[in-house]
């Protein structure tokens, strides 16, 4: 798959958001589960950022680690830092934090019930929102709410309906609208699209590519679905049980993509330019995040392995400026 390059550089763009050796665990009674291993990226004003892996992989506990929500217990952070628009998440009072998130920072969940209170209806729920963060009357939380039912495609004459009312589309489409209606600075989508049909995604899609236009929001667009990222991401980092493994912008990875894993993932998709017989899918099942192997955690499934990397994890390689991996294959 070819994609064009990203006209802005890096140096360009004003940071908003920086994940530095990110260290989260699970501590539970079957073991200590190491969900992120050393995750470092940074996103930057009006980018969308892609998070690719298995199930597993750790991204969505990223995604909470941003939020300052992964449970505590079982979740503990042992290492690593996040500065958001200048200032540390980990730092921050409960107070402080509070008025972070929803407003400055905004989560799209897989699933839309997840986020959506049965009883209320989805009216007062963006209402809600804006009344504790915009300090809005509740006329002009109204107008406001109505309004952004109106930017998702759906009628404001549905302000008091409920949520199990909706379909599964049109529910993910008021999330985004709940999740859009304070204008945020960074807008998280863990899988927004996985449990809609087809067409559906398509409609969210293009929903996202235009609010993210029109709002000039940053977005990281977690997920599994490498045509999702081609369509709407311009940096992707490649995640493996944990560990970051490669990460570059939308030209590195999906026009030289040289991680074995990412490999694995570009190999298991069909294509419409070739013909064969039979996918090539990534040999093995991903290790148990309880007791990751030594050295590089893909070595298992690795073909292209070596005795150095069952001993040892890979140093960081740049393989060219902005795309790096870990990997002894190219280091």
């Amino acid at each position: 798959m070819d994609v064009g390059t990203v006209n802005q550089s890096a140096s360009d763009k004003k940071e908003l958001l920086k994940v530095s050796n990110l260290h989260v665990e699970y501590r539970t009674l079957d073991g200590v589960v190491k969900a992120v291993n050393g995750a470092t990226f940074r996103v930057d004003d009006g980018e969308a950022f892609g998070l690719v892996g298995e199930t597993g992989a750790g991204k969505t506990t990223t995604a909470l680690s941003i939020m300052n929500l992964v449970p505590n217990p079982p979740g503990v952070t042992t290492r690593g830092e996040i500065i958001f628009d200048q200032k540390r998440i980990f730092d921050l009072p409960d107070k402080a934090m509070q008025t972070i998130r929803g407003n400055r920072i905004s989560m799209i969940f897989q699933n839309p019930m997840a986020s959506l209170n049965p009883v209320y209806t989805v009216g007062k729920q963006i209402m809600e929102v804006l009344e504790l963060h915009q300090n809005l009357s509740k006329q002009a939380a109204r107008e406001k709410a109505a309004e952004m039912l109106r930017t998702v495609n759906i009628l404001e004459n549905r302000m008091d309906d409920y949520p199990h009312e909706f379909s599964g589309g049109m529910q993910q489409r008021i999330s985004i609208a709940m999740s859009l209606a304070c204008r945020p600075k960074l807008l998280i989508a863990d899988e927004p699209t996985t449990a809609l049909d087809v067409t559906i995604q398509a409609q969210v899609l293009e929903l996202m590519k235009g609010l993210k236009k029109d709002f000039s929001s940053s977005l990281i667009l977690i997920t599994h679905d490498l045509g999702l990222v081609a369509e709407i991401c311009d940096k992707v980092a490649v995640m493996y049980a944990g560990f970051i493994v490669e990460h570059g912008t939308l030209r590195h990875l999906f026009n030289h993509p040289l991680h074995p894993y990412t490999l694995g993932l570009f190999n298991s998709i069909p294509s419409l330019d070739k013909s064969v017989s039979r996918l090539q899918p990534i040999a093995g099942l991903s290790p148990d995040p309880k007791n990751l192997p030594s050295g590089c955690p893909f070595h298992p499934r690795c073909p292209y392995a070596m005795d150095i990397c069952s001993q040892k994890m890979p140093e960081k390689t740049e393989a060219e400026p902005g795309h790096e991996l870990f990997c002894w294959k190219h280091a």
